[in-house]
C-alpha cells in the first residue's frame, strides 16, 4: 500500500511544485487507512491548503488507493 501511496505522490508533487509548493509523505497506518503528510514550502499555512489537501490529494489517494480512508497534514 505504501508504495501506490508514494507513487500517487510523486505524481502530485509536479502541481504543487508548480506553485512553489511541495509534499512529503510522513506516515502511513495500513490498519485504518490513515495517510499523514507534510505540505511544505509555499503550500505550508496557506489558506488553500485545505482544499488542496482535500479535493486534491486525498482524492487522489482514495481514488488511485481504495485503502486510504483519509489523508491528515502533520
Amino acid at each position: 500500500m505504501r508504495e501506490k501511496i508514494e507513487k500517487v505522490i510523486q505524481d502530485l508533487r509536479q502541481y504543487l511544485q508548480m506553485d512553489g509548493g511541495d509534499i512529503e509523505l510522513v506516515d502511513v497506518d495500513e490498519k485504518t487507512g490513515e495517510v499523514k503528510v507534510k505540505l511544505t514550502g509555499a503550500c505550508h499555512g496557506c489558506p488553500m491548503a485545505v482544499v488542496t489537501l482535500t479535493q486534491g490529494v486525498e482524492a487522489r489517494l482514495k481514488e488511485q488507493v481504495p485503502e486510504v480512508t483519509k489523508v491528515i497534514a502533520v
